[in-house]
């Protein structure tokens, strides 16, 4: 889809008419920075109502063109209208004069403009590698040798690396001194004989609950076995992972002999 306006632009007196071709435009920046740059005006000083005029009379072939780009253009061309009418028109009191209505409309055009010669920069570049190289081409880099390396160290250097290295060592090296409380064997087999005094048999978690740690129980256990060793209580599960239970050696023999 292309749609051509002839333009005509004042030069020397005369009004030279040339065409604008809306289609080999990227969009309303490049449009606008064409006009400027075709007609060598200062980007830091438009006539804003001449250029407001040509990109109007460029633009007024847009039913031609998509809805989204015709968007753009016409975005364009209301900011145009808008700066125009700022100038044109007095400024209310208190506004600062030194504000210029233009000066983020150049900011825009210049960072389009530098953005744009980089593109072109790039796709240069990526012509002329494209007639060496083919694509996918990448260039093989020589690993240099380690002889071909000169050796800048000295030995200073190095004993200073090696005490510095030291130094964080120690400064790392954390020791931490864990006293645990000691558990006696003995005073476990006590305790268990202990509770057996009143009762006829107790149950192995009921002897380390108040405790609640695991050298406790641990302890509790070899208690127990050691006493049964002893012949002093005896020791019964029916499955295994059931409740463990201790007798008083003397009354689980009695019960043996009635049953």
């Amino acid at each position: 889809m292309t749609a051509q306006q002839t333009l005509e632009v004042p030069a020397a007196g005369a009004r030279d008419p040339f065409e604008i071709d809306l289609e080999r435009f990227h969009g309303p920046l490049d449009l606008l920075l064409h006009l400027i740059r075709n007609q060598d005006i200062d980007i830091f000083d438009i006539p804003i109502s001449r250029i407001t005029q040509q990109f109007l009379a460029a633009i007024r072939d847009l039913q031609r063109l998509e809805l989204e780009r015709a968007g753009e253009f016409l975005e364009m061309a209301a900011t145009l209208v808008r700066i125009k009418a700022q100038m044109l028109f007095p400024r209310p009191p208190g506004e600062d004069e030194g504000d210029d209505p233009r000066a983020d409309l150049v900011r825009r055009l210049l960072e389009y403009e530098h953005f744009r010669e980089a593109a072109r920069l790039l796709e240069q570049a990526e012509r002329v590698r494209s007639r060496l190289f083919s694509r996918g081409y990448v260039e093989v880099r020589p690993q240099p040798r380690l002889s071909e390396l000169p050796l800048e160290t000295s030995w200073q250097d190095v004993w200073d690396a090696a005490l510095r290295m030291q130094e964080r060592l120690a400064e790392a090296l954390v020791v931490h001194t864990v006293h645990g409380r000691q558990v006696r064997i003995e005073e476990k087999m006590d305790e268990v004989v202990d509770a057996l005094v009143e009762k006829r048999r107790v149950e192995f978690a009921a002897l380390v609950e108040r405790w609640g740690t695991r050298i406790h129980a641990v302890a509790t256990l070899l208690a127990c076995l050691e006493l049964g060793k002893r012949n002093v209580v005896r020791l019964r599960q029916n499955v295994p992972f059931d409740p463990l239970w201790i007798y008083r050696a003397r009354e689980r023999r009695e019960q043996e002999a009635e049953a």
